[in-house]
Formats: structure tokens, sequence, C-alpha cells
């Protein structure tokens, strides 16, 4: 295996963007403390959501979790009152974790789960990615590392546990797709592993997939009763009124659907151009996880690249999701050599995942979205040169 191109010169570049993007970080932590300036009221992040509705579940109100009223209470009495109100999107199965977090006090809890999460997505990253620190310095200096420190979001956990899957898939099938299986937490996340399993003929991580989805959500029923999941079903059909009510700003999306309606098209539009990018991910990781001469590490970037493309509600800090492409590509490069201008696509991708979310809120214009496209493009192009047959389950 090839070592990464000036692996020192990489690292001490990564180490230097990673250093200035947590100074950043820090000015923008104590600004939102009032330690810079004084606020108004306080302020929360999204991990609020994810304590206030373990709480819930712990004192058996597991339901009540998708009740705005009830839950605002709930992330008032774990922070401060006033703070501005935190949706809580995900099913129960989530809550199979975030109840026993709500056990510990609340800072605790958020250090506790954005560490053990960033390390668990950051070791197995870099591994994806060929191992080396150039290549785990690269990884942590990705801009959307920060994003998921600064809001408090559970992106490490998803993308981790897409990179573990496709770490195991050759050896261990069936962890593999227990691993996979786990992503149910974030289901529109996971929309595109069926499609790649069953292309690839995966037949037992399949199974594993489907076993694990199987036994989380009999685990959450059991937990936290039926009423949670009858709420969690209520909560999405309505969903696209809290996302075209502004709970959920169209600034942070990355996706499709969000990308057209920050741009002023109609929801039809915005469908519409959703519904390619899709069909564009589902044909072309289809094609790739189809084919056997299509190298394991194409296939994985593939998977994750493609995994914001066919999701109407992908935000910003998703973009680590793609980040589990990069690395798979830039494994692909260390094994065959880089062909001409990916350095250069891996870099822009880097650039644009920096500056989506300020860009667009001055412009309403969402460059985020092509950032899962453009890795996808780069999957594709190599799997379909002449490679060394590689096997199926």
């Amino acid at each position: 295996m090839q070592s990464l191109s000036s692996a020192p010169r990489l690292r001490r570049l990564a180490t230097v963007l990673a250093l200035a993007q947590a100074l950043i970080l820090g000015f923008f932590v104590l600004g939102t403390h009032g330690l810079i300036v004084p606020l108004q009221k306080a302020t929360s992040t999204d991990f609020v959501s994810f304590y206030a509705a373990g709480a819930l579940a712990s004192e058996g109100q597991a339901a009540r979790a998708y009740d705005r009223a009830t839950l605002y209470l709930a992330e008032q009495a774990a922070t401060a009152p006033g703070i501005p109100y935190q949706t809580f999107l995900y099913p129960p199965t989530f809550m199979l974790l975030c109840a026993p977090l709500s056990k510990l006090p609340y800072l605790l809890a958020f250090v506790l789960f954005e560490l053990v999460s960033g390390m668990f997505w950051l070791r197995l990253g870099a591994q994806a990615a060929g191992g080396g620190r150039a290549a785990c310095m690269a990884l942590l200096s990705v801009p959307s590392v920060f994003w998921v420190i600064g809001i408090g979001q559970n992106s490490f956990l998803s993308a981790g546990l897409m990179t573990l899957g496709t770490l195991l898939l050759a050896r261990r099938p069936w962890a593999a797709g227990a691993a996979f299986g786990g992503i149910c937490f974030k289901p529109h996340l996971g929309l595109l592993i069926p499609v790649a399993l069953l292309a690839g003929r995966q037949w037992r991580a399949a199974s594993g997939a489907a076993l694990m989805v199987a036994a989380l959500v009999a685990a959450s029923a059991l937990l936290f009763g039926e009423a949670a999941w009858r709420g969690y079903i209520q909560m999405v059909l309505h969903l696209h009124d809290t996302v075209e009510g502004q709970d959920i700003r169209f600034f942070g999306h990355v996706d499709g659907y969000g990308v057209a309606r920050l741009a002023g098209f109609s929801e039809t539009a915005a469908y519409v151009f959703q519904l390619v990018l899709a069909a564009a991910a589902v044909v072309a990781v289809g094609m790739l996880w189809w084919r056997r001469t299509t190298p394991a590490d194409v296939r994985y970037a593939a998977l994750a690249a493609g995994a914001l493309m066919v999701t109407p509600f992908a935000l910003f800090y998703d973009l680590l999701m793609p980040a589990v492409a990069a690395a798979w590509l830039v494994h692909a490069g260390r094994r065959g050599g880089f062909l001409a201008g990916e350095r250069l696509v891996l870099v822009l991708a880097f650039v644009i995942d920096l500056l989506s979310y300020p860009v667009a809120v001055w412009t309403h214009i969402g460059v985020g979205v092509v950032v899962p496209p453009m890795l996808l493009a780069l999957a594709v192009r190599r799997g379909m040169r002449r490679e060394v047959p590689v096997g199926g389950d």
C-alpha cells in the first residue's frame, strides 16, 4: 500500500486546520455562554433534545418526547428556562442510548457522548483510509467534526457505524450487518444500505442488518411501550409541517429538496430534484456493488457518498458521512495510486464542507449538496476501471 503523498506535510497542514477550527469553535462556545458579551437569553444545542427525550423515557413517558410542549419543558429542566426549543426527530430506538445518558449530569453526558462517539468515528475512519497519523489528522480537520461537536449532534455515531459496517463486511458479514442495522436510530441515512447489500449479494450482512433492526425495535417497544412508536410515527407524518414551518431552517440543508427550497423553488420542483439525485445514487451504487470487478474500497466509498443523496432530509453536520467516502477513496488511492484530479476533488469537497453553512446563509445557495455527488462520481470513475475481481458473500 502506498503511503500518503508528503505525509508529514499533510499531517502538519491538517493539524493547523484542526487547531484553527477548534479555536473558532471555542470562540463560539464562549460567545453562546455569554462569556464574551451578555446574552438576552440562554442557549442550548441539539443534544438537549436527546437528553430530555432520554429523561422522559426513563420516567416512563417516552411517547411524550414527541409532544412539543412536554419536550420543551424537559429541555428547560435539563438546562435553563427560555432556551430555544429543539425538536426530537428520532425513533424510540435512539432512546435506548438517550435514557442512560440522561442519568448523568447534563454537561457530563454531553461531553461523554461527543468524546466517545467522536473517538469511535475517528479511529475507524483512519483505519478505512489506510491508517497512519496523517490520515487521522486529516479526518480530525474535516469541518463537519467541529459542527457536530458545536451543535451537539450524533453524526459521529451514524458515520462511525457506516464505517464499521464497511470495515467488517469482508471478514465478518453478520457483524457488519449488525453495524449497518444500528443506523436505524437515524433511518433516513440508511436507505441506501439495502440496495448495496442486495446488489452485492451480501446475504449474511443483509440478514444481520434486518435482525439488528428488529432487535432494536423490539427492545425499544418493550422498554418504552408501543405508545412511543405511535408518537414517532405521528411525528414523521407531520415532519413536512415541521420543516416547512421553519423549526429547521433550509439554510442548514444539504439534501436536494431543502437546497431547492432554499433557492426559492416550489415543493414540486424540489421533490423532482431530490428524486433525480436519489435515482442517480441508487443506480450508481447498485451498479458498483453488483459488479464483481469493483474493488471493496470503491464500493464502500460509493455507499457512504450516496447515503445523503437518497434522503430528502440531511443537514450540514451530516456531511461527516461523505467524509467516510473520502476516507475509502484515499484508501483506494494509496492502494493503486491516485487518479488525475482526484486529490483536487477531495480538497474541493473539504473546502465546500467548510463553507457550506455560511454560504447558504449569505447567498441562499446550498453548495453542500454537491459534495456527495462529487465523491460518488470519483467512486464511479474508479469502479469502471478494470481491477482484480472481488467476491460477494
